[in-house]
C-alpha cells in the first residue's frame, strides 16, 4: 500500500497547550546547562505522528519532547495519574490519554480498546501522539523490551499509510544533576506499509515483528549499553577518559568546546566496549580490575578523581591568577546570591531526596517542587523589598534574582572544585607518595585507553571517535 497523497488535515491553534508549551521551554532551558536535539525536523509539520519514545527520567522526558516539538503532542498516560481530580482535569486539557495498565487496576484494562480507539480518532484529525512503549520509567542506560502496544496501535489505524511513526531516544549526561546536558535524538520514520500484508495474514507475528523493528529503531537512537553487565564499566570509562577524548578532538581537528558532540563520543566508548568485550574480553576484565583498584585508592584518600585530573594538568600563572581575581570579586555577589536564592534552591533539593523513592523520580520531583518554591519565594522578598523599600528597588530587586542566583550556583561549583582541589592538596603535603601513587595509576589508565582507543579504530576500519 502507498502511502496516501490525500490532503492532511490541520489542527486548529490550543492556547492552554501553547502556554504549557513555553513554559516547558522555560524550564527547560533553567533545569538543563545544554539540551541537543538531533534531527527534530524529521517529526511532520501535519498529519498524524506517533512518537515511540524510551523513559528514562518520569515527566522530565514529556517536558523535553513537548518543548521541542512544536505541534501538541498528546501522551499515552497511565491512568493513575487521573485519579486525581485538578490534575485529571490539567491533563485531559493538555490532551493526555490515559492508560489502564494490567499492574495498576486488572479490572480496568479492558478500557485500553477505548484507548486504541482515542488514539485512532486523534490520528483522523492530523494529531501527533506520544507513547512509552517499554511501559514504565527505568534507570538503566538501555532500552527495555517494548510492549506490542505501539505496534498494534499503529497496525490497527484504518489508514496507516498516513502515519509517521518516529523513534526518540532520550539520552541523559547525568540524570539527577542540575545543569546537566541531555540528548532528544528523533529518528528515520519506520515503514509501516511493509507490515500491512503481514498483518492481514497473521495479526499477532506482524505485530510482533513490527515491534521488534521499534526496538531496533529506538536503541539506534539511545547512547545504549547491550548487556547490563557493562553499564558500569562503560560509566568508569567515561568518567576517566571523555574529557581527555574532548581535548584530543579539540587539539587535532580544532574544534572550540561546544561543537564536540559529547554524546556521539559516549556512543562510541559504548560500541568500543562492545567490540572489546566480544574480541578481547580478558583485556576487558585486567582493565576493569584496575580501575576498581584506582576507585578504591580514591576511596581510601578521601579524594574525587577530578582532583586528580586537575593536578595533572598544567595551570599557567596567568589563569590562576584571574581565577584567584575572579573568586575575590565574586564573593561578594555569591553571598548575595545564596541569601536570596537559598531557600528556592536547597528545599527542592532537599525533598527530592526525602521523598523519591526511585532514582528516575529525583529530577521530577526536584522540578516540581523547583516550579512552585521559586515563583514563591521569589514573590514573598520581592514582597518585602517593596514594603521596606518602596516599588523602584522593589523591581531591582526581582531582576536581580535570576541573574544572581545563577551567578551563585556557578561560584558554588567553583568552591566545590576548590575544596576538593585543597583535599588533595592536603593529601600531596601529608602523604605524598599516596599523592603520586594516584597520578601515576590515573595516568598509566589513560595511557592504557589511548592504546585501545587505537587497536579499536585500527581494527574497525571506518569508525571514529
Amino acid at each position: 500500500m502507498s502511502v496516501s497523497a490525500a490532503p492532511k488535515p490541520t489542527v486548529a491553534p490550543d492556547r492552554f497547550y501553547a502556554t504549557v508549551r513555553r513554559l516547558a521551554r522555560f524550564w527547560v532551558w533553567f533545569f538543563f546547562r545544554r539540551v541537543d536535539a538531533h534531527h527534530a525536523e524529521r517529526v511532520p509539520a501535519t498529519g498524524p505522528v506517533l512518537l515511540c519514545i524510551n523513559h528514562p527520567n518520569n515527566l522530565i522526558d514529556s517536558l523535553l519532547v513537548g518543548a521541542l516539538v512544536p505541534r501538541k503532542v498528546h501522551y499515552l498516560t497511565t491512568a493513575t495519574l487521573f485519579r486525581h481530580p485538578l490534575l485529571a482535569k490539567f491533563l485531559l486539557t493538555a490532551g493526555a490519554i490515559p492508560v489502564y495498565r494490567r499492574q495498576d487496576d486488572p479490572a480496568k484494562a479492558s478500557q485500553n480498546v477505548d484507548v486504541f480507539a482515542a488514539c485512532h480518532r486523534a490520528f483522523a484529525e492530523g494529531h501527533v501522539i506520544a507513547i512509552y512503549p517499554e511501559g514504565t520509567t527505568h534507570a538503566e542506560a538501555r532500552v527495555q523490551r517494548i510492549k506490542t502496544g505501539a505496534a498494534r496501535i499503529a497496525l490497527g489505524y484504518e489508514r496507516p499509510g498516513e502515519l509517521t511513526v518516529i523513534p526518540v531516544g532520550l539520552s541523559f549526561e547525568a540524570r539527577k544533576s542540575f545543569q546537566g546536558r541531555v540528548l532528544v535524538s528523533f529518528g528515520p520514520a519506520i515503514p509501516i506499509t511493509a507490515y500491512l500484508d503481514a498483518y492481514a495474514r497473521d495479526p499477532v507475528a506482524a505485530v510482533d515483528a513490527l515491534t521488534t523493528a521499534i526496538q531496533w529503531a529506538m536503541e539506534a537512537e539511545v547512547v545504549h549499553v547491550d548487556r547490563i553487565d557493562a553499564t558500569g564499566f562503560v560509566r568508569a570509562v567515561e568518567e576517566l577518559y571523555r574529557d581527555e577524548l574532548v581535548r584530543q578532538l579539540r587539539e587535532e581537528r580544532g574544534l572550540a568546546e561546544r561543537q564536540v558532540d559529547v554524546f556521539r563520543l559516549s556512543r562510541t566508548i559504548v560500541d568500543a566496549v562492545n567490540w572489546f568485550k566480544t574480541h578481547e574480553p580478558a583485556r576487558v576484565e585486567r582493565l576493569w580490575q584496575r580501575i576498581q583498584g584506582y576507585r578504591a585508592l580514591l576511596t581510601d584518600y578521601h579524594v574525587r578523581d577530578e582532583a586528580v585530573q586537575a593536578r595533572l594538568k598544567p595551570h599557567p600563572v596567568r589563569r590562576r591568577l584571574v581565577t584567584g581575581w575572579e573568586g575575590v570579586v565574586g564573593l561578594p555577589v555569591f553571598a548575595y546570591g545564596l541569601a536570596v536564592n537559598a531557600l528556592p534552591f536547597f528545599v527542592p533539593r532537599w525533598l527530592a531526596r526525602r521523598m523519591s523513592h526511585k532514582e528516575t523520580d529525583y529530577a521530577t520531583v526536584r522540578l516540581l517542587t523547583s516550579i512552585v518554591a521559586l515563583p514563591l519565594v521569589w514573590t514573598l522578598e520581592t514582597w518585602i523589598v517593596w514594603r521596606v523599600a518602596g516599588p523602584g528597588w522593589a523591581a531591582l530587586f526581582a531582576v536581580s534574582l535570576p541573574i544572581s542566583g545563577v551567578l551563585a550556583y556557578h561560584y558554588l561549583r567553583g568552591l566545590g572544585r576548590l575544596r576538593r582541589a585543597l583535599r588533595f592538596g592536603a593529601l600531596a603535603l601529608t602523604r605524598a607518595q599516596a599523592a603520586r601513587a594516584l597520578m601515576v595509576e590515573r595516568q598509566a589508565l589513560v595511557a592504557e585507553l589511548d592504546r585501545a582507543k587505537d587497536d579499536y579504530l585500527a581494527s574497525t576500519r571506518g569508525s571514529s571517535f
